[in-house]
């Protein structure tokens, strides 16, 4: 089952997290709403609890390349949250599969960073997040994340901003 869903999951999005233990669909977004709200927020410790701690877990992007395990995941958020760069970013436009214990949510990621002169730098990604119920957790958990860039100026901008941190 899919479904086309126009998310708007950004700087207002809230800590869902007792959410996540529901075994159903609302669970899974309950997840990445939560996601969302980390990443804006800034919240380490929330970010780890929707991200597996599996040692596949997997981020590919055009910063940190590619990352596995959930530890590995946190440290790079870690380096972001602490590089100053400011991230504010929304999730939507979202193509959203639905199976069993699984869900996968594509669509676009918008929003702005702030580079090392201070400047706000709007920038646009597609993006995919992959989750699934972990039973042993008895919550939803975030397995995998794809990233990317289509603007080869604005991928040049926005590594050396993360270089600079």
């Amino acid at each position: 089952m899919s479904d086309l869903v126009d998310y708007d999951f950004g700087p207002h999005s809230r800590n869902r997290l007792a959410d996540t233990a529901l075994e159903t669909a609302d669970g899974a977004v309950a997840a990445l709403e939560t996601f969302y709200y980390a990443l804006n927020h800034g919240d380490l410790d929330v970010l780890a609890q929707i991200w597996s701690d599996d040692d596949l877990t997997q981020v590919d992007n055009p910063v940190g390349g590619i990352v596995r395990s959930g530890a590995a995941i946190v440290e790079l958020y870690r380096h972001l949250f602490e590089s100053g760069m400011q991230l504010e970013i929304t999730f939507t436009d979202a193509a959203t599969y639905w199976s069993p214990g699984a869900a996968m949510f594509a669509g676009r990621e918008l929003g702005h960073y702030t580079n090392g002169e201070g400047e706000r730098v709007p920038m646009e990604f597609r993006t995919s997040r992959y989750f699934t119920w972990h039973p042993r957790h008895e919550r939803w958990r975030q397995i995998h994340h794809h990233g990317s860039l289509d603007d080869p100026v604005a991928l040049h901008d926005y590594q050396v901003a993360a270089e600079r941190v």
